[in-house]
């Protein structure tokens, strides 16, 4: 017999919400059978949680996430998957050292504006003595 959990297990492994997994199913991420009002949650919807919750934590959409996870079942399967999201990656990675040059031309600015500010009230401090 396949394995098969409830909301709160999945809850309790990934550390997010009951709210969290019912949003991924509105929004068809994950797609639970359902026991009467209770959902039970498969194998695979147990991966394809672990692959959006990785996606978001390396800053992926969700319309991203879906794409990706959603290749996997379209031809050519797990290897069409894999490159897609190779590309994502590079185009994510790409992004962030953007992010991490804009970033450190901004602290260089700043460390500038800062001691020139510094400097100058240094300098107007020396004038009311």
């Amino acid at each position: 017999m396949a394995p098969a959990y409830g909301i709160a297990d999945l809850a309790k492994e990934f550390d997010v919400t009951t709210r969290t997994l019912r949003f991924y199913e509105d929004e068809g991420l994950i797609a639970p059978a359902r026991l009467g009002q209770r959902r039970i949650f498969s194998q695979r919807d147990r991966v394809r949680l672990k692959l959006i919750l990785r996606g978001k934590r390396l800053g992926f959409s969700l319309d991203e996430i879906r794409e990706i996870v959603n290749l996997y079942d379209a031809p050519p399967g797990e290897l069409g998957q894999i490159r897609f999201f190779l590309d994502k990656i590079r185009e994510r990675r790409a992004a962030l050292e953007r992010q991490r040059d804009d970033i450190a031309a901004t602290l260089a600015e700043l460390d500038d504006v800062e001691a020139r500010c510094a400097a100058q009230l240094k300098g107007l401090d020396g004038k009311r003595r």
